[in-house]
């Protein structure tokens, strides 16, 4: 699954920089040939739990690269959530249909916040939430999300919150 080219790809994107792990996470997936690796591994794990997905869902900006590329290796209609105002929303025609099984797919995961904010809109149109899923799970095992989350890599970072003096990390 994770292999030490894999594992090396995500962290060589996040060692030694100034910059966010989420940028790092998007500067990492704009490299074709690192991201297929990473996404193809994921994708493996993802079909050891869920091999009867109907739907993946991800929140928008930072999960749309990876939801994609997880949807297309596992030929699984992937739509996106986007944020109006405070609050997630379907636009753009994407829906959700009654008893969809649906995968939510990020980036990181930190509080687990978006993910569980896409939760509910599954919800809200009578789909099923089947997991979560994502490239850097760094939630510490404090996220509120209550199943377990499947990842690339598991990285214990502080928060920025936790460090403000170098705000290296987003939040």
């Amino acid at each position: 699954f994770i292999t030490p080219t894999t594992e090396n790809a995500i962290l060589s994107g996040l060692v030694g920089s100034e910059m966010c792990i989420r940028d790092r996470c998007a500067k990492l997936l704009s490299k074709p040939d690192k991201a297929k690796g990473i996404c193809l591994s994921l994708a493996e794990k993802i079909k050891e739990k869920h091999n009867n997905l109907d739907l993946i869902l991800s929140p928008a900006i930072g999960g749309i690269v990876i939801g994609y590329e997880i949807g297309k290796i596992l030929n699984t209609e992937t739509i996106f959530a986007e944020r109006v105002n405070t609050n997630f929303h379907l636009r753009r025609g994407f829906e959700i249909k009654k008893g969809q099984k649906v995968l939510i797919v990020e980036d990181v995961i930190t509080t687990g916040k978006s993910s569980l904010e896409c939760s509910r809109l599954v919800e809200k149109m009578l789909g099923t939430v089947v997991g979560y899923a994502c490239i850097i799970d760094r939630s510490n095992k404090k996220s509120e999300i209550s199943n377990k989350i499947i990842s690339q890599i598991e990285i214990e970072i502080p928060s920025s919150r936790a460090r403000p003096q170098r705000p290296i990390l987003c939040t």
